[in-house]
């Protein structure tokens, strides 16, 4: 037996993957020879029949070690490849640990532009207290995002995709397809965002000399170099996108060489501040009274300079005045009531200047750098000096500086993006995740107070260090030299955008394979080794966009927004899992809860408005069109996402909240029942029942489809699965919105009852049953069709259900017919409830039906006040607030007609012959012509006429009829054989109960010809069904007296409840 267990898992372990889609419990994909070995397996044999679709579990095991083998990328996680193409290719055992696979790759994420371009800046001009603040918001609102990822991306395995994959399986495709591509778009702005940084670290402190745009006038220096960073930025863009285009392999090659360069710049950082404690780094600052001098526009700091023995204007003299005499020489005034003074730059970690430091010192555009301690007196200073001062770029606040601060934050989900080459990411990626965060949080919280306890308040708000002679802020604190941090920075952000520029098409061809959003399906392609080709150069193109916009400080809150967004998301996802309880929900990270969850989600939300509510806005603006999108599309996927069980969950307790009991009169509404017959190829033989259920829902309510096909369920259930699906497809074509039921069952009668009784489900149950007339039941010699639709209304009124019979459906009009005119006549017989008063309303919501007017006619007989009944039930209808014209018609006694007589007597004789139908074939089709005959004289003789003569029954071998003599004599040969029973058809009275019914019915049928003939509709009052079951065959009759000459019919039969009322 173990040999055989050993064959069997040898012989099944080259097989690949097969169909592991989620739709599928199992992974299938055996060949025939382990099929056959299943089959005749001794010890497995009372599961034998069934081992092709419930395999043995060494075989799903074997399956699902080669599953989880597969490397990042290798294959997309849902698409099935060819049975070749799995053989050949041999699964690379994946040995990342924790160290390289996520928590260096997080490192390299996290620590970038900011750190060394902004976060001097952001504790200048915030103080040490709120920026230790801002930094405890971003990092608390990425530790939380952490914890609810590591709790997703443990609870299996998560291949291609990332953070998109996590959230499109746990919260849907619309969900995911918004965040998929707000992270995408989040990802190419950092791209944009590294190339602006490490152009700025290039024309700002590597070489200035490169810059092509120089400005004449101080004041229009920024545009210039706005101009240079397009210019140089596009320039960057285009070549970051040809190294990625030629090989992603020299990018991931280069990635330990840029986070080394990372490692370095800070630990000099830490370095140079400890140092700084006993030899601080001489970087003076030229003060004019307490404001701030640019340094390099001069060489000494000072007024004068003495040369020999003889006093000199220096160059700061003449940069505030004129030439001339320094006696009568027209200078600035500001320059001339203020002293010049030298203070240090980096006045280093034991001097005490974190006291200043410590609060925010917010400034507007234009404002000029000033230190608070020094002396100055205010005069007006010329406009022509403004460019010898530091003065602030942006105007700054609190909010700002939060939307600036965390794109440092991210970069969280690179241990996630990698987990198909971590050796146990249900390990490593918690781990490795959370360490990351832990360290950059306690290095910029260092930063933080290490900067403000070392430099000078004047120079930490001097974003660009023009006060420093030019030299990057960060770096005039570091050691052994500020050029390893500018150098150290400029690689790292290069390789921050390469990795960005890299990860973003990735990302969109992940997206575009799902097929989620049909418009991104070209953006799956690439070249032939898979890489994302047409992906890169939108990405480059939508990047380019980012670079337009050329500063980093307003590019940051943009990609803020969209990180923020796919965050947000992220804890939604697993506070949506944890509390539904899905039973899928068991993630190997054990320490999250909900609570944390929504913490963060409710920072994430807060993070965004803080820092741009505009950008907020056009943020979830964004996703939300592509939800709808998406859900407009009707993205075919069922990935069991948590969204799907919210629904569940939220659905479960509407219904039991619908269970307490009856819905009040107001609130009632058709809840529909439509019951639907198929033809021979399962096709829906009248669709016109499902535009007039569309056209009377008008997306409201509950609507059912229901269908019953005959025959055992064993052998049927294929056929009532294509059944349901041309049903579902029909539904979808009429824009019917609700749920189609199909049964099988051995007499349709039966299967009809089955779904009055059990459709529906607590308070969501139907209220009113639609079904189609029986055409064609006059012609049939099989009574069911006709039995099965008594049988149905019999089955509605016992169930106090309403009943709906169109009849004539097909001349009903198409949704996309539209009536300017005409009327929808009401004919209220008798009052069962007001669906009569109701229907009309609620069709008339219908674009289809809005232009009629609707018509209410009541029926007065001989005794009744016709005045008074016209005024009630106008009265009556305004009450209702139903706007329609009220006219009550006078039924006159009149004696019956010998129509009606006729009519009766036709109708009973084909009932009567109809029993007889153990006669010959021959003699069936005689008499049927016998019948029709006579029917035909008598048709002729009497067309809806009172007047008429009765026409007086005569012995049947004395009827006069239109017979040919051929027909007579064949009559006459016959008479001897023809059995006794015709004889007693032929003599029948009919039965006055019956010639009663009859009057009405032809009475009533004048009148309402008379008055609707040319009405679009007509609803009037079905009669019921007789109690005696052996007239059934005669009320079909009536009804199609009652109906005769009109186009459109509608009969409604209330349920015994009223369904209208005056009050509000």
């Amino acid at each position: 037996m173990l040999t055989h267990s050993e064959t069997y898992s040898s012989g099944t372990q080259n097989t690949g993957h097969g169909n592991h889609k989620e739709d599928s419990p199992f992974l299938k994909g055996a060949d025939a020879a382990s099929k056959r070995n299943d089959f005749y397996d001794r010890n497995l044999a009372l599961f034998e029949e069934e081992l092709d679709i419930r395999p043995k579990v060494s075989s799903l095991l074997s399956r699902l070690v080669n599953y989880t083998n597969i490397t990042q990328g290798a294959k997309e996680h849902e698409e099935e490849e060819s049975t070749e193409a799995s053989r050949s290719k041999t699964p690379k055992s994946p040995n990342m640990g924790t160290l390289m696979g996520v928590y260096l790759p997080c490192l390299q994420n996290i620590f970038g532009v900011i750190l060394f371009l902004r976060l001097t800046w952001i504790v200048g001009m915030a103080g040490i207290m709120q920026s230790l603040l801002i930094v405890l918001m971003c990092c608390s609102c990425t530790m939380l995002t952490a914890i609810s990822m590591s709790a997703i991306a443990t609870n299996g395995v998560v291949p291609a995709g990332g953070a998109y994959f996590m959230i499109s399986r746990s919260l849907g495709p619309e969900f995911g397809g918004a965040v998929g591509l707000c992270f995408y778009l989040g990802t190419t702005f950092a791209s944009a965002m590294y190339i602006l940084g490490a152009i700025e670290i290039f024309l700002k402190y590597l070489v200035p000399q490169a810059a092509i745009f120089h400005s004449t006038d101080p004041l229009g220096s920024d545009s210039a170099m706005l101009n240079n960073m397009r210019v140089y930025g596009s320039i960057c863009l285009t070549l970051m996108a040809v190294v990625v285009f030629v090989g992603v392999k020299y990018v991931n090659k280069l990635a330990s060489l840029f986070l080394t360069c990372v490692i370095i710049s800070i630990v000099s950082i830490y370095a140079g501040a400890f140092k700084s404690m006993t030899h601080p780094p001489e970087f003076p600052i030229c003060m004019l009274g307490n404001r701030t001098l640019v340094r390099d526009r001069f060489d000494v700091c000072a007024k004068t300079v003495i040369e020999g023995n003889i006093t000199m204007p220096s160059q700061l003299w003449d940069r505030f005045c004129l030439p001339g005499n320094m006696s009568s020489a027209q200078c600035d005034d500001y320059f001339m009531q203020n002293n010049v003074t030298e203070i240090q730059g980096i006045p280093g970690l034991g001097s005490g200047i974190i006291r200043e430091n410590m609060w925010g010192n917010y400034l507007q555009k234009g404002e000029i750098l000033e230190k608070a301690g020094l002396q100055s007196v205010d005069a007006h200073g010329a406009m022509d000096n403004f460019g010898m001062y530091v003065s602030a770029d942006i105007a700054t606040s609190f909010t700002l500086l939060v939307g600036i601060f965390f794109p440092s934050a991210t970069g969280i989900m690179a241990g996630s993006n990698r987990s198909g080459d971590l050796r146990d990411a249900q390990k490593s990626i918690p781990v490795g995740t959370i360490l990351a965060i832990t360290t950059t949080s306690l290095v910029y919280l260092s930063s933080v107070v290490l900067f403000g306890s070392c430099i000078e308040g004047v120079v930490l708000r001097d974003k660009f260090g023009d006060a420093v002679r030019k030299n990057l802020v960060v770096g005039t604190l570091s050691w052994p030299s500020p050029w390893v941090i500018v150098i150290g920075s400029f690689f790292s952000t290069v390789g921050a955008g390469l990795q960005s520029l890299t990860g973003a098409p990735r990302l969109l061809q992940a997206i575009a394979k799902d097929n989620i959003i049909p418009f991104l399906r070209v953006f799956g392609h690439g070249k032939s080794n898979g890489e994302p080709t047409w992906a890169l150069l939108l990405t480059g193109l939508i990047a380019e966009l980012g670079i337009l916009i050329a500063s980093l400080d307003m590019v940051a809150p943009i990609l803020s927004m969209f990180f923020l967004m796919c965050y947000l998301f992220v804890n939604l996802a697993c506070a949506v899992q944890t509390l539904l309880r899905t039973p899928n929900w068991r993630p190997r990270f054990k320490y999250y809860h909900w609570a944390l969850s929504f913490l963060g989600m409710s920072m994430c939300l807060a993070l965004m408005f803080i820092s741009s509510w505009y950008y907020a806005i056009v943020a979830m603006g964004i996703a939300g069109m592509i939800y709808k999108y998406i859900e407009y599309q009707g993205a075919e996927k069922e990935w069991g996402d948590g969204i799907r069980g919210l629904s569940l969950s939220a659905a479960r307790y509407a219904l039991l909240r619908l269970e307490v009991g009856p819905p009040h009169t107001k609130n009632w509404r058709p809840q529909l029942l439509v019951l639907l017959k198929l033809d021979e190829d399962l096709h829906v033989k009248y669709p016109r029942l499902l535009t007039f259920a569309s056209q009377l829902k008008a997306g409201k309510g509950l609507t059912i489809v229901g269908s019953v096909i005959q025959g055992n369920f064993l052998d049927s259930y294929g056929e009532m699965q294509a059944a349901e699906q041309a049903i579902k497809n029909m539904m979808e074509i009429e824009r019917v919105k609700g749920f189609c039921q199909v049964v099988v069952a051995s007499k349709v009668r039966e299967g009809i009852v089955h779904l009055i009784q059990s459709c529906g489900l607590g308070g969501m149950k139907h209220n009113t049953v639609v079904m189609g007339w029986p055409y064609g039941w006059r012609q049939s010699e099989d009574p069911r069709a006709w039995k099965t639709f008594i049988n149905t209304v019999r089955c509605t009124t016992a169930a106090h259900l309403a009943l709906m019979v169109p009849k004539n459906v097909s001349f009903y009009p198409s949704n996309h017919e539209r009536f300017t005119d005409g009327n929808i006549d009401v004919w209220w017989i008798v009052h069962d409830g007001g669906m009569l008063m109701l229907l009309p309303f609620l069709l008339k919501q219908h674009k289809v039906w809005r232009k009629c007017k609707m018509r209410i006619f009541t029926v007065a007989q001989m005794d009744d006040n016709s005045i008074q009944m016209k005024k009630d039930l106008a009265t009556f209808l305004y009450q209702l607030r139903i706007e329609a014209e009220v006219e009550v018609v006078e039924m006159h006694d009149s004696d019956i007609s010998a129509y009606t007589y006729e009519r009766t007597l036709m109708m009973e004789q084909r009932s009567q012959m109809l029993r007889q139908m153990r006669l010959s074939s021959a003699e069936r089709q005689r008499e049927a012509q016998l019948v029709k005959d006579r029917h035909s004289l008598v048709r002729m003789g009497s067309l809806y006429s009172d007047e008429e003569e009765e026409v007086v029954e005569a012995p049947p071998e004395k009827v006069q009829m239109t017979w040919t003599r051929e027909k007579c004599e064949a009559e006459r040969r016959n008479r001897n054989n023809a059995p006794e029973n015709f004889r007693e058809l032929m003599s029948l009275k009919p039965d006055q109960s019956n010639v009663r019914r009859m009057h009405t019915a032809v009475k009533l049928n004048e009148v309402i010809v008379n008055r609707s003939h040319d009405a679009r509709l007509v609803l009037l009052n079905m009669p019921g069904p007789p109690r005696n079951t052996d007239g059934d065959e005669n009320y079909m009759e009536f009804l199609e007296v009652l109906t005769e000459g009109l186009e459109r019919v509608l009969l409604v039969r209330g349920g015994g409840r009223e369904v209208i009322t005056i009050y509000s």
